[in-house]
C-alpha cells in the first residue's frame, strides 16, 4: 500500500516539476512587436545576404551586446543591428538573439525590412540606403519677381531626427535675430541654415545674375 505523500512534500515536488518543464519552456518569450515591409523575395543572392547577416548579428552581438554589419554589395547590400538590454546577462542576451533570429524569420520571411523587439533585445535589417549629404534646398515665389532662396544642412554624423530638431531651433531663431532682413544665416554646433533673395547654392541659376548684398546678418551658437 503506498502512503500519501506529506503535503509539503508535495508541493516542493510539483514545484520541480514546474521548473524542470521551464527549462525546456520558458526561456523563450513571445516578442512584444515585430515589423515588416510585406515585400518578399525571390531573389537567391539577397536571401543568402539576409541569412548570413541574421547568423553574425547573433554571434557577435551575443557576446558585446551590440553588433552592426552590413552583408552583400551594392544594391543587394543590407544592414543589420543587434542590441541587447544594458542590464541583461550575457546568457539571456543570447538567448533572446538566438529567438529574435528564429522568430524574424517566420514572422518576416525572406524580406529584407524587418525588425522584432523582445523585453531584452532587438533585432533589425533593412536595405542601406544611399547616404545623402545631411543638405536640404529650395526656392519658393514671394512674389512675381521676388524669389525666396533656402537652404539647410547638418553633420553627417547627426541622427536625422536630432538633425531635423538642430534646423527647427534654428529657423525658430530667426524672428528673435535676422528681423526680416533679406539674408540670414543661423550657424550652429551641428546644422547650418540660411536663406536668401538670390541663387546661392549650387547649381546656380545662370538665368538669374542679381547679387544682393549687404543687409544679411550672421548669428552663431555654440
Amino acid at each position: 500500500m503506498t502512503l500519501p505523500l506529506p503535503l509539503p512534500l508535495l508541493y516542493t515536488t510539483l514545484l520541480l516539476i514546474i521548473l524542470s518543464l521551464c527549462t525546456t519552456n520558458c526561456n523563450g518569450q513571445d516578442p512584444l512587436g515585430n515589423l515588416c515591409n510585406d515585400q518578399q523575395t525571390n531573389n537567391k543572392t539577397t536571401i543568402q545576404n539576409i541569412n548570413h547577416l541574421i547568423t553574425e548579428l547573433v554571434s557577435k552581438a551575443s557576446s558585446s551586446g551590440y553588433f552592426t554589419t552590413t552583408s552583400g554589395q551594392g544594391q543587394d547590400k543590407i544592414y543589420g543591428l543587434a542590441q541587447c538590454r544594458g542590464d541583461v546577462s550575457t546568457d539571456d542576451c543570447s538567448g533572446c538573439l538566438r529567438d529574435a533570429a528564429k522568430e524574424i524569420g517566420q514572422r518576416c520571411p525572406n524580406q529584407v525590412d524587418a525588425r522584432i523587439w523582445y523585453d531584452y533585445c532587438f533585432l533589425r535589417s533593412e536595405a542601406v540606403k544611399e547616404k545623402n549629404k545631411g543638405i536640404g534646398k529650395g526656392e519658393t515665389k514671394l512674389t512675381p519677381l521676388v524669389t525666396l532662396y533656402a537652404l539647410a544642412q547638418c553633420t553627417r554624423d547627426l541622427a536625422v531626427v536630432d538633425c531635423a530638431q538642430c534646423i527647427a531651433i534654428a529657423v525658430g531663431n530667426f524672428p528673435n535675430f535676422c528681423n526680416n532682413r533679406k539674408g540670414c544665416r543661423a550657424i550652429y554646433s551641428n546644422c547650418y541654415v540660411r536663406y536668401e533673395l538670390y541663387p546661392f547654392f549650387f547649381p546656380l541659376d545662370s538665368s538669374n545674375n542679381s547679387s544682393s548684398v549687404g543687409n544679411w546678418v550672421v548669428q552663431v551658437y555654440p
